[in-house]
């Protein structure tokens, strides 16, 4: 059984990012959102903890909150609307979103 995680706050803040790719499955995907996209900031201790795991991750963030924040997506991030969301969520059993 597969699960999109959800994450939307800073990973600056707490760990819960640290949290969700320890307890991330090989059929699960993260979706990033909100304030959680600033993971993405190159040179930060999340997003190498993320380009390390890229290979055998399924990372996904919202587009409109990558532009807001003016941040990119790099090559191993699936940027995506919230069309893709909707459907991102249809194509797993469960979603959990880390409050």
């Amino acid at each position: 059984m597969s699960t999109l995680h959800l994450l939307s706050h800073s990973p600056f803040t707490d760990t819960r990012l640290d949290s969700c790719l320890r307890l991330l499955g090989s059929r699960d995907a993260l979706l990033l959102c909100g304030d959680a996209v600033y993971a993405l900031q190159p040179g930060s201790a999340p997003f190498a903890s993320l380009q390390g795991r890229a290979e055998a991750l399924q990372l996904f963030a919202l587009a409109e909150d990558l532009q807001a924040r003016g941040l990119a997506a790099p090559a191993w991030v699936t940027a995506i609307d919230y069309p893709a969301f909707v459907e991102l969520s249809i194509q797993h059993a469960k979603v959990n979103s880390w409050l």
